[in-house]
């Protein structure tokens, strides 16, 4: 007789350790990379639950490991390269974008990805394919009906368990107690992956019936007629990241180093200026883009608001260039990150712009350029595209004061902020204040290049520009004292400023105690003289009857028709 010496070793039973060991790995290369002990435990719940379902629906276990391990290392590696090559996490939301054009762009410009998307296509369904014919099958000898119902009662319990895991009030709940720059700036990328499945969901506001809506805006359903002839005057609009007017700072006063006259003080050219009222602190440019692009603030829309860019933009049907482009415009944006970062193309092209260039394009260093540098490169693009007798709006984006501000030490930065500016400040408080008043002081510089470029000719321009949110200087900001009236101490965190020039004359813009960014869109279309839809002729009146505010407008009920009139009249949001 021969002798066989793995004849007892049965190979369903190898199939099955092979698979255990699969599953362990995954969770070793998924779950236990997760930054923080609680993030381990949620996503190891999901892993098992995900298990049972798939256990229950397929009857094999050794299939259930390796395919539920293998989903969740896959999701890993896909957010880890998406991190990598595109600057944030995996979110649900980009199984929508980049299933079209986004994916094959960004296959074109990474075409080593092409042969590795090739390479899993093959191998995995070769992999499950294998393991399903060597797997064995559970469930098999008991009578079809109770199998049945303990197979469905068994998919419902995992779902069920899967679900409260989920929940922002269950058992994980912990994890969601973060703000939105945290989950996408951090490395709990599985963690946040699942999370936004509740944070980026959308309500709409409180509504009036449409009776009251009609009573309150039809006489702004005609829009507002032009001022201006065409051709138009080109529109320069400028987010200056993280920056305010540290005018307001007790420790400010008297001090020249904290003035930046071409941001902040008005010229013979201003046609408006005053404090603005943001909707974020700290961080979250991305809504502040969102309200200065559409006129609504993100807030309106719940939590998953702050998920402008992914959730909001995509369903907006009318926004400032699109209103531009109606009327002739060449809408340009130029981008100071890759142009994926944040869904920021994508985000741009539902809000109306038919130009994208990003900071790769246009061969700028991601995240480290000056104000200066970015305003040379958006003057090239407009030079290059700039057609006589049609006019551009131009969206600029910067970065230089994006957080942190001391990473630095105090004797590196230019002089005299080196030196320290404010006498009798923590050491760390001190280096953040000066390392912001130094990069203002470029900014300053970079404003004045772009004043001279766009408003000293003789083409008709309207500059534009804004602070979108006060940097926190690691929270030590909220302690520094303000000098604010009393009615705006309460909002004293959430206000920066705007400034809107022309080199042409036209009349003052209107002025309020703080303008709230939503209404941004109308003072650029006022300023330019420019005829407003009914959409823009609704929220300059809203404007204008709730004093520059929005939320906190203190006319009772108007905010709510309002709402009516603009979601479920002009259908502005879909």
């Amino acid at each position: 007789m021969s002798f066989r010496p793995f004849r007892s070793v049965r190979p369903r039973a190898v199939v099955l350790a092979c698979a255990l060991a699969v599953f362990v790995l995954c969770v070793a290369f998924s779950a236990w990379s997760e930054p923080q002990p609680l993030q381990r435990a949620f996503v190891l719940s999901l892993m098992l639950c995900t298990s049972g379902v798939l256990l229950f629906v397929t009857g094999r276990p050794a299939l259930t490991l390796v395919a539920s391990g293998g989903a969740f290392l896959g999701l890993r590696f896909v957010s880890a390269l998406k991190l990598q090559y595109l600057d944030s996490g995996l979110m649900p939301q980009d199984f929508v974008y980049y299933t079209h054009s986004s994916l094959l762009e960004t296959l074109r410009r990474y075409p080593h990805l092409y042969g590795l998307g090739l390479a899993v296509c093959l191998s995995v369904p070769l992999l499950l394919g294998l393991t399903w014919w060597l797997d064995r099958r559970l469930f098999t000898g008991a009578r079809r009906g109770r199998t049945f119902g303990l197979r469905l009662g068994g998919v419902a319990l995992c779902a069920l368990a899967f679900w409260l895991c989920l929940l922002p009030a269950g058992p994980y709940g912990r994890v969601y107690a973060r703000s939105a720059w945290e989950k996408f700036s951090d490395d709990a990328l599985l963690t946040n992956f699942f999370v936004y499945f509740y944070d980026s969901g959308v309500r709409l506001p409180p509504l009036a019936g449409a009776a009251q809506a009609e009573r309150d805006w039809a006489a702004t359903a005609p829009g507002r007629a032009s001022v201006a002839t065409a051709p138009y005057p080109d529109i320069v609009e400028v987010l200056e990241e993280s920056t305010f007017d540290p005018s307001n700072f007790a420790m400010c006063q008297g001090l020249p180093e904290c003035r930046a006259p071409h941001l902040f003080e008005p010229d013979a050219r201003t046609r408006g200026h005053g404090v603005l009222r943001v909707h974020t602190f700290g961080g979250g440019t991305w809504v502040s883009e969102f309200a200065a692009l559409t006129g609504l603030p993100q807030d309106v829309f719940g939590p998953g608001g702050m998920y402008a860019p992914y959730v909001l933009a995509p369903r907006m049907r009318d926004a400032l260039a699109q209103q531009l482009e109606r009327l002739g415009y060449l809408t340009v944006a130029v981008y100071p990150t890759n142009g994926a970062f944040l869904n920021g193309r994508n985000a741009y092209t539902a809000y109306g712009f038919s130009q994208f260039h990003d900071a790769d394009e246009l061969g700028l260093d991601p995240w480290e350029e000056s104000d200066a540098q970015m305003f040379a490169a958006a003057k090239r693009v407009y030079d290059k595209v700039k057609k006589p007798g049609q006019p551009v709006f131009l969206m600029v984006l910067t970065i230089n004061q994006h957080g942190p501000h001391d990473l630095d030490p105090l004797e590196n930065l230019p002089p005299p902020f080196n030196r320290g500016i404010v006498p009798g400040l923590p050491a760390q408080t001190e280096l953040n204040v000066s390392t912001y008043l130094a990069q203002l002081r470029a900014s300053d510089r970079g404003m004045q290049q772009l004043e001279h470029d766009f408003l000293d000719r003789g083409q008709p321009t309207v500059l534009v520009h804004f602070g979108d949110h006060q940097p926190s200087f690691d929270g030590r900001i909220r302690s520094l004292p303000r000098t604010w009236p009393p009615a705006l101490q309460p909002l004293q965190h959430y206000l920066t400023y705007y400034m809107v020039k022309s080199n042409f004359a036209g009349a003052p813009l209107p002025t309020y105690p703080a303008l709230d960014i939503a209404y941004l869109p109308g003072m650029v279309l006022q300023a330019a003289g420019l005829p407003a839809d009914p959409y823009f002729s609704a929220a300059d009146a809203l404007r204008e009857r709730c004093d520059g505010r929005y939320t906190g407008c203190p006319v009772p009920g108007l905010l709510d028709s309002y709402h009516a009139w603009i979601f479920g009249h002009l259908h502005v949001f879909q």
